[in-house]
């Protein structure tokens, strides 16, 4: 009986620590949604980057590291395109491949979204943040593994 309550207890401290990976992040770039459901995450702690991608049976995951050049040309997009300052519109859109930011690090800390799509004299901001993640993605043919 004692060595069934060490166990349990174990199991639990395991399945609670492996959270830690997806919630525990300075940086988030996630893409999610479609009619094909589609999601795409990557996570940034520091140097240290979690990828994963899921699309019918398709499934990645990857760690890897990323320098400190890479880390601060994403603070000087974010900081170049004002990103706690992008408007996000309210319209309602459906069966959408939405993309979510989140910056919990420094002075650009604020999440964004365009589910429901970002204001029209705001895009071009939200496309170079966007790009500065999809451009870490890339430079790791990430992309070209999910084909």
């Amino acid at each position: 009986m004692k060595n069934l309550i060490i166990l349990f207890i174990l199991a639990i401290l395991t399945g609670c620590s492996t959270q830690n990976k997806y919630s525990n992040f300075d940086y988030s770039f996630a893409r999610s949604g479609g009619f094909a459901p589609m999601y795409e995450n990557l996570l940034i702690k520091g140097n240290k980057v979690h990828y994963s991608y899921e699309r019918q049976n398709t499934k990645i995951k990857k760690d890897f590291s990323i320098s400190d050049a890479e880390l601060k040309n994403i603070e000087e997009v974010l900081t170049a395109n004002k990103f706690r300052f992008i408007q996000e519109d309210y319209k309602k859109l459906y069966d959408n491949i939405s993309t979510i930011v989140t910056v919990k690090k420094g002075e650009n800390s604020a999440t964004k979204s365009n589910a429901s799509q970002i204001m029209e004299s705001d895009q071009q901001r939200w496309d170079n943040v966007t790009a500065v993640f999809q451009q870490i993605i890339d430079s790791r043919n990430l992309a070209e593994s999910k084909k």
